[in-house]
């Protein structure tokens, strides 16, 4: 683990920037802050609330140039996609702001005992975020909107390599006028997580990130007895029945699997294509492939790769790859790590044997992992077969046979003639392990809330 949270640029490996971890002293003023602050919170209205989302939402919009050269150098995402992820994000806190008071509002549950009955959503207090490097603002966003429209107060513990747009995320929200304590980034150390969820201050924790952080954090959670939502990885099937243009549909899957680098929870990690096309459909993606070149994050092109998070994950990418070949894959092309920085060529790899280690290990990276089926049932059979359950996608000139395979494919999100789906209005989640709970949409709200039962004695009353 690194001593310091840093901006280490994956073009070149260089480190940038240092900063220094927080004491235990300024942790604890933070969570008084943080309490303190809630107390007046969760009394605004939703509207006074949604004023102060609708501003966040605006200066993420104004500063989007300085917000993507930020994580361009922090973690290598081209400038151009980081524009992307600025439009998710001025999205989800409009979103909140606007749908924030319905999601939120009372509803009267009907009751033949003379009273009336009524859930209540209340805020839980201070919620702690732990945030991953891949889209440093989008999963801040998804995390932060609807528990701050619900009335609670954040926490964000970043990752250690976006420690930039962490501060600038905090910085918006003390521009937009926020009371101290309601987003407050915290440069903790792992064991301060620790002393963080099992804080009397704080009630529930949202990670996304690894299988392994989200078993290690749902274990203190569940030890403290605090409400968690886990957002980890996947392994999503891609499933191509039928193509009468067979280069088009490797394209589309191949522009899915490339974007962020690959770097995607739910990217199309296992692209399962019928016997008939799989041929073509393997040499299209080799030709894709072989035909990228590395590009600068800063000036982006068109048909480039970029580098990974950092020059660990490159070579822990490759790593795997030769892992997998060493038990009986095909490596078409690819995975081979250049320079200095964190560039890896993108990949195309064949026969990963079922039931073998990479077989069920999630490639986070350019890498188009491709299996050949001869049936509905088999392709079912071998989407099925993973320990994740997060998204996935089946296309077919068929609609009604796609909808129909799409059916018995089990993950908290399938699709059907689209790779992926995406608006603040979609609930995000997966299951088995691929996490617990529900991001955006309704459902957002829902997580960080106490649906408290109140009860108004009617002709009932014992009085």
């Amino acid at each position: 683990m690194s001593t310091k949270y840093r901006v280490q640029n994956p073009v070149n490996n260089e480190i940038v920037a240092t900063y220094d971890f927080i004491s235990d002293d300024a942790l604890d003023t933070a969570l008084t802050t943080a309490n303190d602050t809630f107390k007046q919170w969760r009394e605004k209205s939703f509207e006074e609330r949604a004023e102060v989302l609708r501003k966040v939402a605006k200066l993420f919009d104004d500063k989007r140039d300085e917000l993507t050269r930020i994580i361009a150098e922090e973690m290598g995402k081209p400038v151009d996609q980081g524009d992307g992820e600025i439009d998710d994000v001025v999205e989800i806190f409009n979103y909140y702001a606007d749908n924030g008071a319905e999601f939120g509002a009372d509803e009267e549950i009907p009751n033949k005992r003379g009273g009336t009955s009524i859930m209540r959503k209340i805020p839980f207090g201070v919620i702690l975020g732990i945030m991953p490097w891949n889209y440093p603002y989008y999963q801040v966003a998804r995390f932060a909107a609807p528990a701050l429209m619900a009335g609670n107060v954040v926490l964000v513990k970043h990752a250690e390599i976006c420690p930039r747009s962490a501060e600038s995320i905090q910085k918006i929200f003390e521009e937009a006028g926020a009371p101290k304590g309601l987003f407050t980034n915290l440069y903790a150390k792992h064991t301060q997580i620790s002393r963080i969820i099992n804080d009397d201050r704080v009630q529930g924790v949202s990670l996304t990130g690894s299988e392994r952080a989200g078993r290690a954090i749902a274990s203190q959670a569940g030890q403290a007895l605090k409400k968690c939502v886990l957002e980890l990885g996947g392994t999503d099937a891609y499933i191509v029945l039928d193509s009468t243009d067979v280069p088009a549909a490797a394209k589309t899957a191949w522009n899915k699997r490339i974007s962020n680098t690959g770097q995607a929870c739910t990217s199309n990690k296992r692209m399962i294509v019928m016997e008939d096309i799989y041929d073509e459909f393997v040499d299209e993606l080799v030709s894709l492939a072989s035909k990228c070149e590395a590009g600068d994050p800063l000036n982006p092109e068109k048909g480039r790769y970029y580098p990974l998070s950092s020059r660990d994950a490159a070579e822990n990418l490759a790593q795997q790859l030769k892992i997998a070949v060493s038990e009986g894959a095909n490596l078409r092309v690819g995975g081979e790590v250049t320079g200095k920085g964190a560039y890896i060529t993108p990949a195309v790899i064949t026969d990963i044997p079922v039931g073998s280690d990479s077989y069920y290990e999630e490639f986070f990276g350019p890498v188009a992992e491709v299996y050949k089926v001869s049936s509905e049932e088999e392709a079912i059979e071998v989407a099925n077969n993973s320990r994740y359950g997060l998204g996935g996608a089946v296309m077919s000139e068929d609609v009604e046979r796609a909808k129909r395979v799409a059916d018995k494919v089990d993950t908290g999100m399938i699709h059907v003639n689209i790779p992926q789906a995406r608006g603040a209005e979609l609930p995000f989640g997966g299951v088995k392990a691929s996490g617990l709970g529900r991001e955006l949409g309704p459902l957002g709200m829902d997580e960080f809330v106490n649906k408290q039962r109140f009860y108004i004695a009617g002709s009932d009353s014992a009085v």
